[in-house]
């Protein structure tokens, strides 16, 4: 989409110093990524075809027995839900999301990982059912929760991880012993880039990381890697077969454009990246503390438990966070950045383009000083 696109349409076109945010179109694709996508645009497929070899290329990429592509990392949650609720069952894939008389229909998550989420398993027919509190859980309730009816169990990192829970490693302990496959909402975990294989080597049966996001790929996709076979009845359930997955479709132009992404990802100079996000930062913080009125220090990790920092903002009684937010996102160029809890603000690194992080500062400081 072209900025006189945009302007023709009414839309600005913001500076994104916030996070990689699917409200804010999730990422910018590099040019390998909509080259890989345009050439595909240009050919006839066999689309199942395609998903399985580019599947097959990805698994290998990332070391893992079997990969998938879906739309986005939700819909890889609702296809693993129904996958682990059906096995190859063709009867039972054309009765969901009716899961209700399943042999096997529930999902443990902790009650502190409950978020928007659970939608995507509502979605597919399961049923969640929620162990522990806001602030623990113990490991007998685990061990209680599963029956014979139990699915799986769904492990959300992020934000959440480590308030409430118990250790991944307990987790998949326990769901060894017992042969439940563990399922990890990885959506928004890279950085770092380890954990393509880290958690399926831990011991996850799956691990679900947004396209979208850092990957820079498609924002409509998904990557799933992990057991092969599970991935395999992912695709069971999924389009192009009329399943209850069949809506969640993932086209030629995506397959092709996740498939440059994660090769790029995968060659990048992630250590390189980290100390440039510091500089930024530390450059942000010594400026911003000049000023009258703030503090600004560096955080870490960021808002989604990347090892990238972040610079925070905090303002006394004089100034308001949310009209400084507001400010921002009217001015020109627009720039987003992320409230705080007490009148501060978050400023990211990771998702500017290059010298955007000046236009950041500068607008920055003009909203703080001009009268």
């Amino acid at each position: 989409m072209t900025t006189s696109l945009l302007a023709d349409l009414g839309i600005r076109p913001l500076i994104n110093a916030n996070a990689t945010l699917t409200r804010l179109g999730g990422s910018l694709m590099p040019s390998e990524v909509v080259d890989a996508m345009r050439d595909a645009s240009h050919h006839w497929v066999d689309l199942a075809e395609l998903q399985r070899a580019v599947g097959a290329r990805l698994a290998s990429m990332t070391r893992n027995e079997g990969a998938l592509v879906s739309t986005g990392a939700a819909a890889g949650l609702t296809l693993a839900a129904a996958a682990l609720m059906t096995g190859d069952d063709p009867s039972l894939i054309a009765r969901l999301p009716d899961g209700g008389g399943f042999a096997r229909n529930e999902f443990i998550v902790h009650k502190s990982h409950r978020n928007g989420y659970d939608h995507s398993i509502r979605s597919a027919g399961g049923k969640i059912v929620e162990i522990g509190s806001a602030l623990q859980t113990h490991e007998w309730e685990l061990t209680s929760a599963i029956n014979p009816h139990t699915a799986g169990i769904f492990w959300f990192q992020g934000a959440m991880t480590g308030i409430g829970d118990l250790p991944f490693s307990t987790v998949v302990d326990i769901a060894r012993d017992h042969q439940i496959p563990v399922v990890v909402d990885a959506a928004a975990q890279l950085p770092p880039v380890e954990n393509l294989w880290r958690f399926t080597r831990a011991g996850a049966a799956l691990a679900i990381f947004s396209g979208g996001k850092d990957l820079r790929g498609p924002q409509t996709t998904g990557l799933c890697v992990g057991n092969a076979k599970l991935i395999e009845t992912m695709r069971l359930n999924g389009s192009p077969n009329h399943s209850v997955g069949r809506g969640l479709k993932v086209g030629k132009e995506e397959l092709g454009g996740l498939l440059a992404a994660v090769d790029r990802y995968l060659k990048l100079d992630h250590a390189a990246r980290s100390i440039e996000c510091e500089a930024v930062v530390a450059h942000w913080n010594r400026e911003l503390c000049r000023i009258p009125g703030l503090q600004a220090e560096r955080s870490f990790p960021n808002e989604a438990g990347q090892p990238l920092p972040r610079s925070h903002v905090t303002f006394d009684a004089s100034i308001s966070a949310q009209s400084i937010v507001t400010k921002l996102m009217a001015g020109d160029p627009a720039v987003s950045v992320a409230f705080g809890r007490n009148n501060d603000i978050y400023l990211n690194p990771m998702t500017l383009e290059n010298h955007e992080d000046e236009i950041v500062l500068n607008q920055l400081v003009l909203t703080l000083t001009k009268p």
